[in-house]
């Protein structure tokens, strides 16, 4: 009985254990194939899901601030673009408002940890013919050396994390053959040649299953629709790009403030999780040490095994105590980090406003301008066929 209490309250005391951290500056992958520019796919990273819980106590308990979330969720497509366009692996690598038709392949994020510790993220990749390329969650630990004045200021603190997703890409890009990256490109141009003339353009795709086409046949490359179709598209992109420089912006202009908060939870977001599993640990370990020790001393009329059990349950109370003690120890530090968070927060906040406030001779947010756009060019095109949204010509067949 006392070995065994005594041997449970030694490994639960002492799970302790020390990451090695380096900073990774390992480039992504780079196709060994040269590819033709008919062979390229353009990517749309969509802004992240910031995953902000509605209700207050639990952003509290989680330690969460929605400002910094918020920022997080526009900066972090902005890094994943730029390290996709350092590739030369895909065509245009854009920012996008949101899952867009204009695009062939989409990357969509979810934020599930952020701190300056550590991130982790939910990512999804999906091309235009509705195939999922891959759902995978990403997770990445900063080292402090990223953090010093003499590191450069284009390193992300968890650089790793975008390679990664980077390489995983061209992973999957490279299993596909040339025919299915063509189907792809031409899905999505198909799709968004529905989006505005639906009647039009549905008979070239068919939709198999929930969110999943097939192509069926193509118009004719001369058809006047589908010229001024491809026209509107590049409108899209004209705008879409322009939006990307907004957040390109945004992104230049919160990355000190944002730096300096991750700098700043670095070390106490560690001793916090260190602090908090350290007590988890010694509080079960001493529950357990002292139901060994009662159930030792009422279930045996030795001496021996009676001392040996009031020595474990005295061991068990000191492991609790210290188990209480760690865990008091890490609510103070989740308030420091709520107070740090709190600060960034205020001096995002005049930065997102800015970022919101962007007109573009348009109304709104940056994201409901897009949405905006998107009415606008349907209604030039509709207009220029004298057609209503309930009407569409009919474009021609491309013939096989």
């Amino acid at each position: 009985m006392r070995l065994i209490g005594m041997t449970l309250l030694l490994m639960l005391a002492g799970c302790v254990t020390q990451t090695v951290r380096t900073v990774d500056l390992t480039p992504p992958r780079q196709s060994t194939t040269a590819l033709s520019e008919e062979e390229l796919l353009d990517v749309g990273v969509a802004l992240f899901d910031p995953n902000v819980p509605e209700d207050y106590d639990t952003q509290i308990e989680l330690i969460i601030q929605p400002e910094i979330r918020l920022a997080e969720a526009r900066y972090m497509p902005f890094v994943a673009k730029n390290m996709l366009q350092s590739t030369g692996n895909w065509g245009a690598v854009r920012v996008v408002p949101r899952q867009s038709d204009a695009v062939d392949l989409t990357v969509q994020g979810k934020i599930i940890e952020s701190d300056g510790e550590k991130l982790v993220v939910d990512i999804n990749v999906t091309d235009a013919t509705g195939r999922n390329w891959f759902s995978k969650r990403y997770t990445s630990l900063a080292s402090k050396y990223v953090y010093l004045d003499k590191s450069p200021q284009s390193i992300d603190a968890f650089q790793s994390l975008y390679r990664d997703l980077a390489n995983d890409m061209l992973s999957f890009r490279e299993t596909l053959s040339p025919a299915a990256v063509v189907a792809i490109r031409q899905t999505a141009e198909m799709r968004f040649a529905r989006s505005f003339a639906e009647d039009a353009f549905s008979g070239y795709l068919l939709q198999v299953d929930e969110g999943q086409y097939q192509l069926q046949r193509l118009p004719a490359e001369n058809d006047p629709m589908l010229r001024r179709v491809r026209e509107i598209r590049e409108r899209e992109y004209l705008f879409i790009d322009t939006l990307d420089e907004f957040y390109a912006n945004y992104s230049r202009q919160m990355l000190p403030v944002y730096d300096s908060w991750r700098r700043a939870t670095y070390a106490d977001a560690i001793e916090f999780k260190a602090l908090q599993a350290q007590s988890r640990s010694q509080i079960i370990g001493g529950s357990l040490a002292i139901a060994a020790g009662i159930g030792g001393v009422y279930s045996s009329e030795n001496p021996y095994v009676d001392a040996s059990g009031v020595a474990t349950v005295g061991a068990g109370a000191t492991l609790i105590i210290s188990g209480l003690n760690k865990k008091q120890q890490s609510a103070q530090l989740a308030d420091r980090l709520r107070e740090i968070g709190a600060d960034t927060e205020a001096e995002l906040i005049p930065t997102t406003i800015q970022l919101d406030n962007e007109t573009l001779r348009l109304t709104g947010s940056v994201e409901q301008q897009y949405t905006e756009l998107r009415k606008i060019l349907r209604r030039l095109y509709l207009e220029e066929y004298g057609l209503d949204a309930s009407q569409s010509a009919q474009p021609s067949v491309r013939a096989n």
